[in-house]
């Protein structure tokens, strides 16, 4: 176990919060909210340099994303596109003076409303929008461009919004190779790049055509396709993949060019969340809820995450610590995490404002943190030096 401390970034409807832990995961203070109250949908760190972004924004802020360069004690927001605030604030001297607003340039316009998930790897910054865009920085977020190679794909016209809207909610590059790298599209599917965002390639295919027999839900696997609402993705090792998206589980062990469904022995098809150990591909964590139209809370109203050791030919239910009656939480697509000690940690937050932390790959479960705003998403930050 380390004596470094652990930091978790904590994205939520009210701005970022951090949560400040000793390397033994057992004290934890909280502390926030920044960026200025803005709805914050994901919040990730560099552990070389310290620098943090969140990125986030709404209708009325517009879009954005902020960066601290001290551990998350200031930030400063870098406005991508203009709100509802920058329209009565352009009208309006009084309203602008009470909220202090100058009319500054915004790269996209009004393009989009909010950053959905951020990505970093091969020293660049990757931003993930509503509706589904993907831009890039190469200068830690001071400027930003659109990766042009998605948003022109051949599908993009057949595009089609998930219940949230069309959103680009998940970013993953693989350590060894950023060049390679996924992102996760609701609801388009999965897209892959091997060349640094030049050429994409749609990977939604199923490895065993059955998997998409005699499905009724909509968004369910069919004609060949794990079904394009995909909730979370998260890459394992090597071209091992997971996936969670509307109806089931699945993995991928060829960068996503093929699926397995692996959902037999969880109590549901519907969830958010995905979480992979840092050193063994077989191992996963989800959070399985009742189903998209009975409430979107655990089945039976009682906590579980439930944890695969073999890749997901079994699951085993892990309850200890977490509560077990009248539980009515969600948690949302980017809301669990881990980080890299041994036994790994495993972090998840929920839409009643609770952090619970387990230290044990998650035999045991411990609420680390209550009453914050609807948590949106939970990163681990662990800095070379602090």
């Amino acid at each position: 176990m380390s004596d470094t401390a652990i930091h978790l970034l904590v994205g939520t409807t009210k701005g970022a919060f951090i949560l400040d832990g000793a390397g033994d995961r057992t004290r934890w203070t909280v502390r926030g909210p920044y960026c200025d109250g803005w709805p914050i949908n994901h919040v990730i760190g560099d552990a070389a340099s310290g620098t943090l972004w969140a990125g986030g924004g709404g209708d009325w802020t517009g879009a954005g994303v902020w960066r601290s360069r001290d551990r998350g004690h200031t930030w400063e927001p870098a406005k991508l596109t203009t709100g509802q605030m920058d329209s009565w604030a352009a009208t309006d001297p009084e309203f602008a003076a009470s909220i202090g607003w100058t009319e500054t340039p915004v790269p996209f316009g009004a393009d989009f409303s909010q950053v959905w998930s951020l990505g970093r790897g091969g020293g660049r910054l990757y931003a993930g929008t509503k509706p589904a865009t993907l831009l890039v920085s190469d200068d830690d977020g001071e400027t930003w461009q659109t990766v042009k190679g998605l948003t022109d794909h051949p599908s993009a016209p057949d595009w089609g919004p998930g219940a949230a809207g069309l959103v680009l909610h998940t970013i993953v590059v693989d350590p060894e190779n950023p060049e390679k790298m996924w992102v996760g599209i609701s609801a388009a599917g999965v897209f892959a790049t091997e060349d640094g965002g030049v050429t994409w390639e749609r990977r939604n295919d199923l490895a065993d055509a059955a998997d998409g027999e005699g499905n009724t839900h909509p968004a369910a696997g069919s004609d060949g396709h794990t079904g394009f609402c995909v909730h979370h993705l998260e890459h394992a090792h090597g071209d091992r993949l997971y996936q969670q998206n509307h109806h089931g589980v699945w993995r991928s062990d060829d960068g996503g060019l093929h699926w397995h469904n692996i959902t037999t022995g969880l109590p549901s098809t519907f969830g958010f969340p995905l979480w992979t150990h840092p050193r063994d591909a077989q191992t996963v964590w989800t959070v399985p809820l009742n189903g998209d139209s009975e409430g979107r809370y655990p089945p039976d109203a009682a906590a579980a995450v439930w944890r695969s050791r073999d890749a997901g030919a079994t699951w085993q239910a892990l309850r200890s610590g977490l509560p077990q009656e009248a539980c009515f939480f969600t948690v949302l697509r980017q809301g669990m995490t881990g980080d890299q000690q041994d036994p790994a940690g495993v972090y998840f937050g929920t839409n009643t404002g609770s952090v619970f932390a387990s230290c044990d790959e998650g035999d045991r479960w411990t609420e680390i943190a209550r009453h914050l705003p609807t948590v949106l998403a939970v990163e681990v930050f662990e800095p070379a030096t602090d």
